[in-house]
């Protein structure tokens, strides 16, 4: 009889772990640009610690999967806690001190990004070991909503703290950090490293998760309509609804009012997810968010009211998320366990290269076109995506798991099984929401863009982090 997911230790520290370092992460990732114009005073540079960071998870993210299968997963994201920790203590005292060097503030900003995306699909892949494949669904879905609770909650405590001292977000995030190494290393399930492969960062391996999804027509269709098209529209449809209900940026209530309801409703979809068994109508979900998105960037040209907006968007947002975890849970239980880490960073990069062009296309309709025909003409992009996810074959056909696969974890007690020993997994299968960590200034930290537990950030209503 499976455990209860209340009852598995290994998955409760897991979830511990990333509630401390997205939390953390949340708090530094509004304080870090408020440190840059604080003491620089340049909008530019505060902004240019978000371009590192994206521009560094877009660089790293395909070698972080590969990391993440070559090394025991745990281990690794021991590793990556207590460089994070480091990196985060240096800059918490540089900022007490009350001399803080730009030159840092970037490397914090650049390691961030760097480990999360090494941190994001080790947590995916020891995931595999910790939690039976019946369970995959719920169990993400509980990762979803500790993390949109963390971006809910993080943001304020962040900017309350800074308010009192500008080092003590950053302490926050440090205890934080101390917090999840500790439970991590109370976990005590192993993953199998692979042992017997060529070069690491060989351009075979890089590509290894890439050449899965391509060659799995479901994967292929869903991340590149509901990854990209989707993501890229959504994010031009939420930048344009922030912007034109913001009265040109001379009051923020309007479009504050619907980034809390997009917000919210991804709140809402990882809560009710775990009811609603995604993994199960994957399919219907994904159908029913494009098309939604179709109807609420209609009725947003139709009514010009950030109420109705932001009630679209939460309805949207909610559904999407659902769908997200849905479609994650599948890809976790159909990818071999031996590229769990790889695949994860792939479908993570297909689904986050998109999102820093949605809100520059959002404004250069608004520009162009003016608020009402800005949303119209991306809800005509929505529905093209909405009707090839709907009539494609490749979209009909969902991929089944391996037919054969050993428990890829093992307790820690006990003497550790010889690697040489043991039952290779079947891994030559022909041919990615987000870990929950990512850069300070992305998505919540411990998440890998993927479909939602990297989080979509807010522009993100599909697969997108831990």
């Amino acid at each position: 009889m499976t455990t209860p997911l209340r009852g598995n230790r290994d998955f409760r520290l897991l979830w511990l772990s990333g509630l401390f370092a997205v939390l953390g992460g949340q708090m530094s990732s509004l304080a870090l640009p408020l440190l840059v114009l604080k003491e620089t005073g340049s909008a530019v540079q505060a902004g240019a610690v978000g371009t590192v960071s994206v521009g560094a998870v877009l660089l790293t993210m395909l070698p972080g999967g590969v990391m993440a299968d070559r090394v025991e997963r745990r281990r690794l994201m021991r590793i990556c806690d207590v460089g994070s920790l480091f990196v985060v203590t240096a800059l918490t005292a540089a900022v007490w001190s009350g001399h803080v060097p730009m030159a840092l503030v970037l490397l914090t900003a650049t390691a961030g990004a760097v480990i999360g995306s090494v941190y994001g699909p080790a947590v995916f892949g020891l995931m595999r070991a910790v939690v039976p494949a019946d369970q995959m669904g719920t169990a993400t879905a509980r990762l979803q909503a500790r993390t949109q609770t963390a971006r809910l909650v993080g943001p304020l405590v962040g900017g309350a703290l800074f308010g009192i001292h500008p080092a003590l977000p950053f302490a926050a995030e440090a205890l934080g950090l101390l917090l999840s190494t500790v439970c991590v290393a109370l976990v005590r399930t192993r993953s199998r490293a692979r042992r017997k492969a060529g070069a690491v960062f060989s351009r075979r391996e890089l590509l290894a998760g890439l050449t899965f999804l391509w060659g799995l027509p479901y994967l292929r269709t869903v991340l590149l309509v509901f990854g990209l098209g989707m993501n890229f529209a959504f994010g031009a449809l939420t930048f344009t609804a922030l912007t034109a209900f913001s009265d040109g940026g001379t009051s923020g209530v309007g479009g504050g009012f619907v980034l809390t309801c997009v917000s919210a409703g991804a709140l809402s979809g990882a809560l009710l997810a775990p009811k609603l068994s995604p993994a199960r109508h994957t399919r219907v979900l994904i159908v029913a968010t494009c098309w939604t998105c179709v109807v609420a960037a209609g009725v947003m040209a139709l009514v010009s009211r950030p109420v109705v907006a932001g009630l679209m968007c939460a309805f949207t947002m909610c559904l999407s998320t659902i769908a997200s975890i849905g479609f994650l849970s599948k890809l976790l239980v159909v990818t071999p366990e031996e590229r769990v880490g790889r695949v994860q960073s792939a479908a993570g990069f297909l689904s986050s290269m998109v999102q820093p062009f949605g809100p520059l296309a959002g404004g250069a309709l608004l520009t162009a076109f003016g608020a009402r025909w800005a949303f119209a003409l991306t809800g005509c992009v929505l529905a093209v995506s909405a009707l090839v996810v709907t009539f494609a074959r490749s979209a009909r056909t969902e991929p089944a798991p391996p037919r054969a696969e050993e428990p890829a974890g093992t307790p820690e007690p006990g003497p550790a099984p010889d690697p040489e020993r043991a039952a290779a997994v079947p891994s030559d299968h022909a041919p990615a929401v987000a870990t929950d960590r990512a850069p300070s200034a992305v998505t919540d930290p411990r998440a890998p863009a993927v479909v939602t537990d990297h989080a979509p950030a807010v522009a993100k209503p599909a697969v997108t982090g831990d």
